[in-house]
This record gives structure tokens, sequence and C-alpha cells, in this order.
């Protein structure tokens, strides 16, 4: 009876742990390793109801991707250092910014084929996140 019982919770943990590796849909699995081949450290969010998002690392830089449940790429995000932003952008940031701390920029390339770059900055006790064209126009914050 041990044996039996000690197999059925060896099948449980294992199967919860699969689950929790991969909460994302088969097609967008599959479009995310078609998208990022031997990406690593894959870890899978929902969104909302019609996105995921995975976190992982892929060719010695850290990323994130969205993508739609049927499997549509929408956009990827990748760390960046902030000095190799577009000139426009760092101006931007540098002209209305003085005194803010970067903590994390970012180079979006979105399936509309937009670029966009976001910086995160401390402003005061506040972590504020802005988006910007290629010439450093804030279209988000």
């Amino acid at each position: 009876m041990q044996k039996v019982l000690l197999i059925a919770l060896a099948f449980i943990f294992v199967s919860a742990t699969c689950f929790a590796q991969s909460k994302a849909p088969k097609a967008v699995v599959a479009a995310f390793n078609e998208k990022f081949p031997n990406a690593t450290k894959v870890k899978w969010d929902k969104e909302n109801d019609k996105e995921y998002e995975a976190e992982f690392e892929w060719q010695g830089a850290s990323y994130s991707a969205n993508f739609g449940t049927k499997g549509n790429w929408i956009e990827t995000e990748k760390t960046v250092a902030f000095a190799s932003l577009p000139l426009k952008v760092q101006e931007s940031y540098n002209n209305s910014n003085k005194g803010s701390k970067v903590k994390a920029a970012a180079k979006i390339d979105s399936s509309d084929g937009t670029v966009k770059y976001e910086v995160e900055f401390k402003k005061g006790l506040k972590t504020v996140e802005v988006m910007y064209d290629e010439g450093g126009k804030v279209v988000k914050m």
C-alpha cells in the first residue's frame, strides 16, 4: 500500500512540475520555439485572456516575448544597456529626467514592424517606465 501511495505522490509531483513549466497552449509554445530556438530559462505567464508572455535567455541576452493564444507573435522586448539606445532616445530621457537613475532599458520589436524603447527609472520613491519611439518622442508613460 505504501508503494502505491509513493508512486501516486511521485506522479502528482512530476505532473505539477511539468504543468508549472509550460502554462502556455501548445500553439504558443510551438511558435515560441520556432522564433527563439535554443532559448533557456523560459518562464511563462498569462498576461490576459488573449496573450501569453515568456521571459527567457537567448543568444546571451535577457528577453521577454508576447504571443496571442493562437501562437501569433506580438512583440519581443530585449534588455539592453541605456548607452546602446539611439542617441535621440537618450537625449530625450536626459532632458526630461535630470537626476533620475536608470534602472533598466529595453528595445521592443513589434509584429507591426515598429521599434520602441523603454526606460525604467527611479523618480523619488517611485519606479517609472517611459516608452519612446525611434526619434526620441515619448509614446507612453
